[in-house]
């Protein structure tokens, strides 16, 4: 059985064109309110959405999602909260995603974190610090119960490491398009087509790029070579620099129009 996640990437390739997939971190900028945000981001043209787990020692996030992160905690953000709105983004019609350290996941139960994921109507799982020799029991849990396992790769990955990485990966490979943390970029790193080019070189999985995109232009050009484009620290910079919870709707709704003509332009 495919995931939603798997059948959109199919739905995309038939379209010529890449997925606009969202991150917004669960709670953020209140549990809500950041279920508002998603159903704009629906309606506004998004693909898919990543759901993060906020965590309060993120090693990959830069300073836009760590203040989301910190408004998000501070208002009680737990796994509940996380899973409620994974249900939610499903509900809206969204193949949805959490990204989250390993820690949480550790805390609530391996298996009983993957079987809620899939319950709450999850295709996959992002774990940015969980290395494949680490692993077993987390691709035990999710292959029960149908849960896509997503890996991310880097430009300093190399070759050997990246096909041992996207073996293990279903749904698609994260591509990282430069070294460091998150954040919104005036211009893409010039390691992000090397680094999606040798990924395809390893397996026949979408590949999605994140870390840096923000405006329509930058997602003409990731499409030009990847799958997915993925984008976080510009929806929640819209959401943040908002005078009011309605200017910020309006913002990232505007954004994810633009960006979704920017992933039908890039072929």
């Amino acid at each position: 059985m495919t995931t939603p996640l798997e059948q959109l990437f199919v739905k995309v390739r038939g379209e010529n064109r890449a997925a606009l997939i969202a991150y917004l971190p669960a709670g953020f900028p209140s549990a809500q309110k950041c279920k508002d945000a998603i159903a704009t981001l629906a309606s506004a043209g998004v693909d898919a959405i990543e759901i993060g787990f906020p965590y309060s020692d993120p090693v990959m996030d830069g300073p836009t999602i760590q203040e989301a992160a910190d408004i998000s905690l501070k208002g009680g953000t737990g796994a509940a909260e996380v899973l409620s709105t994974l249900k939610f983004a499903h509900d809206a019609g969204l193949p949805a995603v959490v990204m989250t350290y390993w820690n949480p996941i550790e805390r609530y139960g391996v298996d009983a974190f993957a079987k809620a994921i899939a319950k709450n109507g999850g295709s996959g799982v992002i774990t940015p610090d969980l290395t494949i020799e680490e692993s077993g029991t987390w691709q035990r849990a999710t292959s029960a119960v149908g849960v896509n396992t997503i890996y991310v790769l880097a430009p300093s990955s190399t070759q050997e490491r990246i096909a041992q990485v996207s073996a293990r990966c279903s749904g698609f490979v994260y591509a990282a398009s430069l070294m460091g943390v998150t954040g919104a970029r005036t211009t893409m790193s010039t390691g992000a087509q090397d680094l999606v080019s040798r990924i395809r070189s390893t397996t026949n999985l979408p590949v999605a790029v994140g870390l840096g995109v923000s405006t329509r232009e930058q997602a003409r050009q990731v499409t030009g070579f990847a799958d997915g484009v993925i984008v976080g620290s510009a929806f929640i910079k819209a959401l943040l620099d908002a005078k009011s919870h309605e200017a910020g709707l309006a913002a990232i709704g505007a954004l994810a129009k633009d960006l979704a003509i920017g992933v039908r332009e890039g072929r």
